[in-house]
């Protein structure tokens, strides 16, 4: 199995920045792309940044040049560089890879169990 471990959510003042990581471990062969998502009380969960493994990145329009996805592959680690928080952007936010556990295996989403990321004065 694969378990994806987040850290760095927190209260933040709006116009804040704030800094999640996650890291992948276990039994992973491979791991494509890895991502962030978000949802906020009442709400549907959303895309927020993912990025490929060789890098490529896509995002909400709602952050982009805000937010910044990035990884590292030796480490199996995704991180959301977040900067201008805005109040709209509280939320849980989760990690999302799409891994798989064998050379013939498939790719599977596997989810953290979330962070809470809430700004407010």
């Amino acid at each position: 199995q694969v378990q994806l471990v987040e850290s760095g959510g927190g209260l933040v003042q709006p116009g804040g920045s704030l800094r999640l990581s996650c890291a992948a471990s276990g039994m992973i062969f491979d791991i494509n792309t890895m991502g962030w998502y978000r949802q906020a009380p009442g709400k549907q969960r959303e895309l927020v940044g993912a990025i490929t493994r060789s890098g490529s990145t896509n995002y909400a329009d709602s952050v982009k040049g805000r937010f910044t996805v990035s990884r590292d592959n030796a480490k199996n680690t995704v991180y959301l560089q977040m900067s201008s928080l805005k109040p709209e952007d509280t939320a849980v936010y989760y990690c999302n890879a799409a891994g798989k556990l064998s050379f013939y295996g498939a790719f599977r989403d596997y989810w953290g169990q979330g962070t809470q990321v809430t700004v407010s004065s």
